[in-house]
């Protein structure tokens, strides 16, 4: 397949490029700075340009079998960024044709899991008092998917964590898996990639867990 995908200097960005390399995809990585791309190999195209201009980035989805994105604040002082850059992305495919889309949003903003534990309720409702900013942006980000032409894929981790692959997770169409606490980055990226051709995925938030 013929992938592009936003966000490749970050964690999950930059794990899709590599499992999508290494499962022979070619890949288009998104970048402002090639230099803090860390992946490389054959098949691999890196593409310059400011991430909020809509215009600027439709070469780079024109005729793509699908559009990954791993974009979204790092820190609370970034909310806005989701929403804001994937707005371009959108507008891009759109104005190219180019329908399939995946994102990375988070666990709250999904609905809670069926009889969720106690502890894990407490937990989760304090996560998202503190990161209230950060899941608003998200939010805001999967209502403008919900309005957009394209064949979106929301995919709400939980909390991230810097662990090798395993394909070891759970994931939930439309929901969000039971106390499930923590994903690896690798394994975010891995599931993304596996929903890419996956109907039952499209329109679709998809929690994902451990």
């Amino acid at each position: 397949m013929r992938l592009t995908v936003f966000g490749a200097t970050g964690g999950i960005g930059g794990e899709i490029v590599r499992q999508a390399l290494a499962a022979g995809h070619e890949v288009t990585a998104v970048v402002r700075d090639s230099a803090r791309l860390s992946a490389s190999g054959e098949g691999l195209e890196v593409f310059r340009a400011d991430l909020g201009d809509a215009e600027a980035l439709r070469a780079a989805v024109a005729g793509r079998d699908a559009v990954l994105s791993g974009l979204g604040a790092r820190r609370r002082a970034d909310a806005g960024v989701a929403a804001r850059l994937t707005r371009s992305v959108v507008g891009a495919m759109e104005a190219e044709g180019t329908r399939r889309l995946l994102v990375v949003s988070a666990a709250p903003v999904g609905p809670p899991a069926e009889r969720q534990p106690l502890l894990d309720r407490a937990l989760g409702a304090v996560v998202s008092a503190v990161l209230k900013e950060v899941y608003d942006d998200l939010r805001a980000m999967e209502a403008d998917l919900a309005r957009s032409a394209t064949d979106w894929t929301s995919v709400r981790p939980p909390k991230l964590r810097d662990k090798p692959v395993t394909g070891a997770y759970r994931r939930v169409v439309g929901g969000t898996p039971r106390s499930g606490r923590s994903i690896g980055r690798a394994d975010v990226a891995h599931a993304m990639l596996a929903m890419v051709d996956d109907p039952s995925t499209v329109r679709q938030g998809v929690g994902v867990a451990y």
